[in-house]
């Protein structure tokens, strides 16, 4: 057994930094999109949060990147003024990363995903629109139905803990089943049937 120690508060010092890296990151990104007047909805475990936050902070979990929705129309225009804002490309299909930094690790980063397009080539329909986006506080998202849709859509491990994240406060229930196409629905009707997995 290996044990680490780490003088007074400096472990905790880490974890708070490492979260807090997060927030500053995509508050960053929106206010570069905003500034540049780029369309956009974050994703992924920032939007859970916000919504959940809204009915219980409690049960925030938190989350390592930032996930955000583009057009494919304005991709030339996100690359710019993140490349112009310190950010560097890297290529990682079905996704397009943008690494913070030189020394910046793929968690470091903003992933881009495209709206109306399939994130890979199997899903059941692709991403949903970001044309009827909604503003949180001052970061734009997706309405809540919209960002259920895409985590059923998408469906890996974490879209699934982000699922369940949503069903335990209460935000998402059996009534949501006949909002979605077959497909979808069986997969929502998965966790609601299984919700500790």
């Amino acid at each position: 057994m290996v044990e680490i120690n780490y003088t007074g508060d400096e472990l905790w010092d880490r974890i708070e930094r490492a979260i807090e890296a997060v927030k500053i990151r995509m508050r960053r990104v929106s206010a570069l999109f905003e500034a540049a007047g780029i369309p956009f909805a974050v994703v992924g475990g920032n939007a859970v949060q916000l919504w959940v936050a809204q009915v219980d902070e409690s049960a925030v979990r938190n989350t390592r990147d930032v996930d955000v929705v583009i057009n494919r129309a304005d991709f030339a225009r996100v690359k710019a003024v993140l490349e112009g804002d310190g950010f560097m490309y890297r290529p990682n299909p079905p996704r397009e990363i943008f690494l913070d930094g030189p020394s910046a690790r793929p968690w470091d980063a903003v992933h881009l995903f495209i709206a109306d397009e399939r994130c890979v080539p199997n899903d059941e329909e692709p991403l949903p629109s970001i044309a009827d986006r909604v503003k949180i506080q001052s970061v734009w998202t997706l309405p809540l139905e919209v960002l259920v849709r895409m985590k059923l859509i998408v469906f890996r491990l974490k879209d699934r803990v982000h699922l369940r994240d949503m069903m335990d406060v209460g935000l998402i229930d059996a009534g949501w089943l006949e909002c979605f196409p077959p497909q979808l629905s069986a997969r929502l009707k998965e966790l609601l049937d299984d919700p500790d997995g």
